[in-house]
């Protein structure tokens, strides 16, 4: 993209993407909300000081080894709270809906699947929460097939929960793809 993708300004709003995540979060229910970036990233530092209400900034050491390294930096955050579970979303998802957020929480805690998926007409997507019994298979997974190896395991262990929100299959990872989004919301 050229620049960081969780700084991107929403369409005609005043939220990046970043804080469009925060916001839909905490409005669907969730607590304590924790953003994982680069150790030197004192752009999206200040964007989470900002945010209202704050969100946590957690390091990663080796975001270079993808993914899966940022969720289980996120695990142990989680971990040092005694949390129940968490709640994965790509910051470059920022058309998911505060209803989408709260239709996963209830499911997942209406259990008793450790794993609760949003689905759009029939495609899987994201967010996805995961129980802390399986935080440790994922500290254990390949960090080439990352979060997707507990997804792929045991279908049992998986509550699918449909949505009507096409947001939680789309992410920007281009600037053709944030294009589409710009004149979308126009």
């Amino acid at each position: 993209m050229g620049r960081s993708k969780a700084l991107l300004p929403c369409p005609s709003e005043s939220d990046t993407f970043v804080t469009r995540a925060i916001t839909t979060l905490r409005a669907g229910g969730v607590g304590e909300v924790a953003v994982v970036g680069r150790p030197d990233d004192a752009d999206l530092e200040r964007e989470l000081k900002r945010s209202s209400p704050p969100a946590f900034y957690i390091a990663n050491p080796t975001a270079d080894l993808g993914q899966l390294s940022s969720v289980l930096v996120g695990i142990s955050y989680a971990q040092q709270l005694a949390a129940d579970a968490v709640m994965i979303v790509p910051v470059d998802m920022p058309s998911i809906r505060p209803e989408t957020v709260r239709a996963l929480l209830d499911a997942f805690e209406a259990g008793p699947q450790p794993i609760a998926r949003a689905v759009h007409h029939g495609r899987h997507g994201h967010p996805v929460i995961v129980g802390a019994w399986l935080f440790e298979e994922l500290r254990s997974a390949d960090p080439a097939i990352g979060a997707r190896a507990i997804m792929r395991g045991d279908p049992s262990r998986i509550r699918d929960v449909p949505v009507d929100d096409p947001g939680v299959l789309r992410d920007v990872d281009t600037p053709d793809d944030y294009q589409a989004l710009l004149d979308e919301r126009r």
